[in-house]
């Protein structure tokens, strides 16, 4: 008699595994795909495909209001499952995308440089204008 076949989630530890990837990325994706698969009201994996995918992308993204990193984690969890689990190719995923944020440097003009080169004496003028000159970051004089 031969045992019962593995649960889709064990299928996915095994793999991970095999695959020799970290304990935490294990427990990651296992997360992922268990919260994809409640998310579509408990229907298996291979009943669902691209478009189910890209809804609970797009779920995460505008109503999750999770991060754009957040976001493809989850996304390399249902590949995985997809590809390496269920052998089956899912390709061109078209959902919304979370945004990045931006980062905006904060740069001074040449004349701030100057009025606060100025305002410096001796020894820390001098450090002050080498970081200037050479573009370096003021914890880098430090």
């Amino acid at each position: 008699m031969q045992p019962p076949p593995k649960k889709l989630l064990d299928q996915v530890r095994d793999a991970i595994r095999l695959k020799h990837y970290a304990y935490r990325t294990e427990e990651t994706y296992v997360q992922w795909i268990r919260r994809y698969i409640l998310f579509h009201n408990k229907r298996h994996p291979k009943e669902m495909g691209k478009a189910e995918i890209e809804a609970f992308l797009t779920y995460l993204a505008v109503e999750g209001q999770v991060s754009a990193s957040t976001q493809n984690q989850a996304l390399s969890a249902l590949l995985f499952l997809y590809r390496e689990v269920l052998n089956l190719d899912i390709a061109g995923i078209d959902a919304v995308r979370a945004k990045r944020p931006q980062h905006v440097p904060t740069v001074l003009t040449k004349a701030e440089a100057i009025a606060v080169i100025q305002q410096c004496d001796g020894i820390y003028q001098l450090v002050v204008k080498l970081l200037y000159g050479s573009g370096l970051r003021v914890i880098e004089g430090l």
